[in-house]
């Protein structure tokens, strides 16, 4: 397969922008530029609150955290771009070695593709003529695009076909397997019948280049039965792939690869998909793709909690070797008001931070007063959120004023990621050393 890389002069338009005060958490108008050169620091209270940040530290951590999985599994990654939508991000990525990235829908892979980003894998169902027309638009506008998207059901190849006719454009189709109660995939051997015959009926321009499946919503009682179940679908995913081999459904591309590539592990259970469908690279060309994408931020909820049990999956020797990952995103929010005993409002609400996967987390103060930044306990909670406000318990005993800020961690970051349009990256002493914009 012909290589994908990026070119650096992309690479820089993803991170140019003029930034101002219409924008969360910046103090003046600036470029993108200059951010560097001004030293802002949070602890300072050089930037108004409040305002998402990622450690620079613990985003290195990451990022060799997951290349060196990579290295040591022998699969590639595409990770998820929807968490962030931030294609400086992508690069540092691909820069990684990340095979290319995952999207979600049209408008995704178009931010990816202009800014640079060679490989795309639409991660769904491209339905409607007029999203199926920006991906054509796409194919036309970046020659040595490789784009690839699920199909599920005839009605879907259709929907493709009609639209692909006549173009002499070429787009890769992965087959999505699901599971009964899940979101959408083929449920069974008859739906993937179908759908193998509605592509080698369809037009030319579709080329069936592997199977597909989404894993993170199997959630069962204890951790030993869902892992049990994402085994059990990833089994379903391979007899799908048997299937489509013994019909010689996977065709090859216009410049005679025939890579077949294998996807799943979009979520915490990424470690049982690169175990169990490694095997399938004995039976030709076969590219097995995971696609994790919250793994470069991590978090302080859904993901650090489940962590030790991928650890514990991997084995010891592999999980000392790897390390662990570290919380990168953070939200700094201001006490505002401080009404009753034990209770603060924050300028921090459900504009700011997700809430899907829990709430926010408290995990250190800095006194108006200043001094040093004091860890804090399961004792401080956010009880719940306004649009603006954030309700943060705490033992009434301690001493909590106005102006005091207070650093959140949060649980899934891909919720909180779409509330901003710029986030600061920042050195282990806060101070901000860059800016990612965001494309949602």
């Amino acid at each position: 397969m012909t290589d994908k890389s990026n070119s650096r002069a992309d690479h820089d338009a993803a991170g140019k922008r003029s930034l101002g005060p219409s924008q969360k958490g910046l103090p003046t108008r600036i470029s993108t530029d200059d951010i560097a050169a001004r030293r802002w620091n949070v602890l300072a209270g050089d930037l108004p609150f409040p305002v998402a940040v990622l450690k620079q530290s613990a985003l290195a951590r990451n990022s060799r955290w997951m290349r060196d999985f990579i290295a040591a599994t022998g699969i590639s990654l595409a990770p998820h771009g929807k968490t962030t939508m931030a294609p400086k991000l992508f690069h540092q990525q691909i820069a990684d070695g990340c095979w290319g990235i995952t999207v979600a829908t049209a408008q995704q892979a178009a931010v990816a593709a202009k800014y640079g980003i060679k490989r795309i894998l639409i991660a769904n169902q491209l339905v409607g003529r007029a999203n199926i027309a920006v991906i054509l638009d796409l194919l036309r506008q970046y020659p040595e695009l490789e784009l690839y998207c699920y199909v599920d059901s005839p009605a879907g190849v259709a929907q493709l076909s009609t639209a692909i006719a006549g173009t002499g454009l070429s787009l890769n189709l992965l087959l999505e397997v699901g599971f009964h109660g899940g979101r959408t995939g083929c449920r069974d051997r008859a739906a993937v019948q179908e759908t193998l015959d509605a592509v080698a009926a369809a037009d030319r321009g579709l080329r069936l280049g592997g199977v597909a499946g989404y894993e993170g919503l199997i959630k069962a009682a204890d951790t030993a039965t869902s892992e049990k179940a994402v085994l059990s679908f990833l089994d379903l995913l391979i007899e799908a792939f048997d299937l489509c081999h013994r019909r010689d459904a996977f065709k090859p591309t216009a410049d005679g690869s025939s890579e077949i590539v294998v996807s799943a592990g979009g979520s915490s259970y990424f470690d049982l998909v690169a175990r169990r469908l490694t095997p399938l690279r004995e039976q030709g060309d076969v590219r097995i793709v995971i696609r994790s994408g919250c793994y470069l931020t991590h978090d302080h909820g859904i993901y650090a909690e489940e962590f030790p049990d991928l650890q514990r999956r991997i084995g010891s020797e592999l999980a000392a070797r790897l390390g662990r990952m570290e919380p990168a995103l953070y939200l700094w929010a201001m006490v505002q008001s401080q009404p009753e005993p034990g209770l603060a409002l924050l300028t921090l609400g459900k504009r700011d931070a997700g809430h899907d996967a829990g709430l926010p987390m408290p995990v250190m103060r800095r006194p108006a007063s200043g001094g040093t930044s004091l860890p804090l306990d399961a004792a401080w909670r956010i009880d719940r959120m306004n649009d603006q406000h954030g309700y943060l318990i705490f033992p009434p005993e301690a001493p909590v004023a106005v102006g005091d800020l207070i650093c959140l961690g949060i649980s899934h970051p891909c919720t909180t990621f779409d509330k901003w349009r710029n986030l600061f990256v920042v050195d282990d002493d806060w101070t901000v050393t860059d800016s990612i914009p965001t494309y949602f």
